[in-house]
């Protein structure tokens, strides 16, 4: 990391609310930079996965609702999802910001987290989005497959699914924020001490 990186983290020049979107393919290696962005930056981190396990092993008035949905086979519908989105950040009253995991992932997600963050007088900062080609993520995907034991990380057809279902996905996140320039691509090959200083550069020169 060069100097004036490790000087405005050290510093923390940074210190308006950071909100990050951030999104990356399976195999990129987003769990492992997601960590260190919160470390570094000081974060919470929110996986609307994690979210909806929570809200449903608690069996919440939302985790019963959304259970219901998915009980059925159906998905489960956008305001659902914020409303358990919403619950969670408030928990962080004095939170310096989040990193939202793969969330939002529909056009109505953005606007009513737009319009969720901006009645908190906060918004978005960025958009990252891990890119890395989709036959390094298979050959990653099928080794990491061979220690983890997971089912989906050992057939080639479920991991292209998943692929297509991802690049789908932050099609249209992509689409939103790149209209309000928000939107940032970042190489995710190379060492995780390399993408990580590519995702601070990124956070650094746009929260100046």
């Amino acid at each position: 990391m060069n100097v004036f990186l490790q000087a405005i983290i050290h510093y923390n020049i940074i210190d308006k609310m950071l909100n990050i979107v951030l999104f990356g393919p399976p195999g990129a290696g987003k769990g492992t930079q997601s960590q260190k962005l919160v470390d570094t930056f000081k974060l919470v981190h929110l996986s609307t996965g994690d979210i909806f396990r929570y809200n449903i092993k608690n069996s919440t008035e939302l985790g019963i609702l959304a259970k219901s949905f998915m009980d059925k086979g159906n998905l489960v519908p956008d305001e659902v999802t914020i409303n358990m989105l919403e619950a969670e950040v408030l928990k962080y009253p004095d939170a310096k910001g989040f990193i939202f995991d793969g969330f939002p992932r529909t056009i109505a997600q953005a606007e009513a987290l737009d319009k969720f963050l901006e009645s908190n007088n906060t918004s978005i900062s960025l958009m990252l989005a891990l890119q890395v080609d989709e036959e390094e993520l298979i050959s990653r995907l099928l080794l990491r497959g061979k220690d983890s034991g997971r089912a989906d990380d050992t057939d080639e057809s479920i991991i292209r699914n998943r692929i297509k279902v991802y690049n789908e996905q932050t099609a249209v996140a992509a689409d939103f924020y790149n209209k309000q320039g928000k939107f940032h691509s970042i190489n995710g090959v190379g060492s995780i001490d390399d993408i990580f200083e590519r995702l601070s550069s990124i956070i650094v020169e746009k929260n100046r």
